[in-house]
């Protein structure tokens, strides 16, 4: 649960590989380049130092130079520190860094929301080079009254900053705290506190620095030999086993005696851990995984509970075998569903869902409902919407919430499928999908190959598509629209370029309704397009052995990826390590008027 390093540059004249064989045999298993003060290295010395850092299974970040920070408001010396801050990053990148800390800044005369804008406005100026790197910007929590960067600062900005992180110096939470992080439950409450502003998988792993230190009635004054001062590993470690956090834990220590001390009772601490008093009942899930955010769930007759949801969800079967080639279980769908939900709600808010059920897994018998089953708990928030097959409103289910989630995988929703538009604009999508679908024969190359030229007309339209493994062997391109053009005016759209695509490269793309007819390429399928129709949410699991995640990739990236990686299991790193890519396809932002007008495409009525 715990991996514990130094902050500390290799000894000039000494091979990075047998130096890092010595913190192995010592027990590290992180080690943080303090580069504070300069750049001692180039790119071609991290990514050496990167690999063999990864060969040994140590995790590396960085400390960013100290003049590196966002607060700086002289417009030169800006300039150079938001320079420099990218270019640790992208150092970063090529160490295969999970974290580059960085303080926040000094307040001086400013207030809170000055500083707030500033940092801001100093994210937003890196973000187009730094987002997609992979690399997280870790913000250092403050020690002194002098800095800026509280946890609740912190969490207000990485609310903004998919790529920001909380980086939590122990030793000046306890100097800002005049002292009180001497107990497991002050350091619980540290906790606690985190997962009530960031999600689970932003803090999975949590990125900390230890240290023993003196402090005063302004915070921290000077580091101190653990064991002078009254900073303690052990309760911090029996905090974090108690809640199931994993942490880095990176000792600042000058001496070699002080780091050997923090391990000891690091572990020592994990091996006195008990479980925490509210989770009284057991953990949904099979332990085939671990999962952010754990659920706890307790007997209930011949059911289960929940315990830790704003609701208590009652469950069945949690032990159920799902995916039988993987020991996967519905427990751990459920607990997937609850520990994605941070980052999957936006995407399904306000939307209908049409429920794809596997009651037995997926191996057994699937069925499709769309009408709100009568059983559903009172608090299931339905969406009706007019069915002209029906001539009455249908009332699909909407996931709001987490809890939601929750009951809709109980319910043996593998699949979460939305609309692709929002129940009180049912006729108006709010984006365009391309659904590549490759046909038996077709290459995952091939696929590729097909996305990028959908991408080169968008661009060539002026439009920003953002591409999604399908969780099986496709590839869906969202291009996000404002909700102001019908379903028919959208998959002309669709058709019209993916008829130009099979048009100029028969040999890879085909738009052939005639299944015998396609061949071994990849089928452009625009009528996904259709009011009513639905396609697996990004983040969904897919009903495939694996337990496969459909997952946002970068245009930049597609040669490498390997759909198969992405799984109930990974996903969690992913998000780590770029957020939501996503995001941008919840904004809208972008007109299809223009576009049709660019194609020559002439008007159509708005109505379907």
């Amino acid at each position: 649960m715990l991996r514990f390093g130094i902050s500390r540059m290799p000894p000039e004249g000494t091979d990075d590989g047998v130096w890092l064989d010595s913190l192995v045999a010592r027990g590290h298993a992180a080690v943080e380049l303090p580069f504070v003060h300069d750049f001692p290295w180039k790119e071609k010395r991290c990514r050496a130092f990167g690999e063999l850092a990864a060969e040994r299974g140590i995790a590396v970040s960085v400390h960013a130079p100290y003049f590196a920070v966002l607060t700086v408001d002289d417009q030169d010396k800006r300039k150079l520190t938001l320079a420099a801050l990218e270019h640790t990053m992208k150092l970063g990148k090529a160490l295969g860094a999970h974290t580059i800390v960085a303080h926040t800044g000094y307040v001086k005369d400013r207030t809170p929301e000055q500083l707030h804008d500033l940092v801001a406005d100093g994210l937003r100026t890196i973000e187009p080079k730094v987002r997609h790197l992979g690399v997280a910007l870790g913000l250092e929590t403050s020690g002194t009254d002098r800095a800026f960067g509280s946890l609740g600062d912190i969490a207000l900005i990485a609310n903004e900053f998919s790529f920001v992180r909380p980086v939590i110096d122990w030793a000046h939470v306890h100097a800002k705290s005049g002292g009180a992080l001497t107990t497991t439950e002050a350091f619980s409450s540290v906790i606690a506190f985190l997962r009530t502003q960031f999600p689970g998988w932003a803090i999975d792993p949590l990125h900390t620095q230890f240290t023993d230190n003196e402090f005063g009635p302004k915070g921290e004054i000077r580091h101190v030999p653990y064991g002078a001062g009254t900073l303690r590993a052990k309760p911090l470690a029996m905090a974090a086993a108690a809640a199931g956090l994993r942490m880095i834990v990176i000792s600042e220590a000058r001496e070699e005696t002080s780091h050997d001390a923090i391990l000891a009772d690091l572990r020592a601490g994990e091996a006195g851990a008990r479980p925490e008093p509210a989770a009284a009942g057991r953990s949904p899930a099979s332990g085939a995984i671990v999962f952010p955010e754990p659920v706890q769930i307790a007997r209930d007759g011949d059911a289960w509970v929940t315990l830790d949801l704003h609701r208590p969800v009652r469950l069945t079967n949690p032990d159920k075998v799902f995916f039988p080639d993987d020991g996967i279980t519905k427990g751990d769908l459920i607990q997937y569903y609850a520990a994605i939900a941070p980052i999957l709600l936006p995407h399904l808010a306000g939307r209908a869902l049409s429920m794809s059920r596997y009651p037995d897994g997926i191996e057994g018998n699937m069925f499709y409902e769309k009408q709100c089953p009568s059983h559903a708990p009172e608090w299931i928030v339905t969406a009706p919407i007019h069915s002209s097959h029906r001539g009455e409103p249908i009332d699909f289910v909407t996931a709001p919430d987490r809890e939601s989630l929750v009951w809709l995988a109980n319910m043996g929703c593998i699949e979460m499928h939305p609309w692709l538009s929002r129940a009180d604009r049912a006729e108006l999508p709010d984006f365009a999908v391309f659904d590549l679908d490759p046909q038996e024969g077709a290459t995952w190359e091939q696929v590729v190959h097909v996305a990028r030229l959908v991408n080169v007309l968008l661009e060539r339209l002026g439009l920003a598509g953002y591409p999604k493994t399908s969780g099986a062997t496709g590839i869906h391109i969202y291009v996000p629209f404002e909700a102001e053009a019908s379903y028919r005016r959208v998959r002309r759209f669709v058709e019209t370029l993916g008829r130009m695509i099979a048009g100029a490269d028969s040999e890879n793309a085909t738009m052939e309704w005639d299944i015998p007819k396609r061949g071994p390429r990849v089928f452009i399928d625009h009528n996904q397009n259709v009011g009513g129709k639905t396609i697996a949410s990004v983040y969904s699991v897919r009903p495939k052995p694996g337990a496969p995640v459909s997952t946002p990739i970068l245009w930049d990236e597609l040669d490498e990826v390997d759909p198969a990686t992405f799984t109930m299991a990974t996903i969690w790193e992913r998000l780590r390590q770029y957020g939501d890519l996503f995001a941008p396809v919840l904004t809208g932002g972008q007109h299809l008027a223009p576009a049709e007008a660019a194609l020559g495409l002439p008007q159509l009525d708005e109505v379907e």
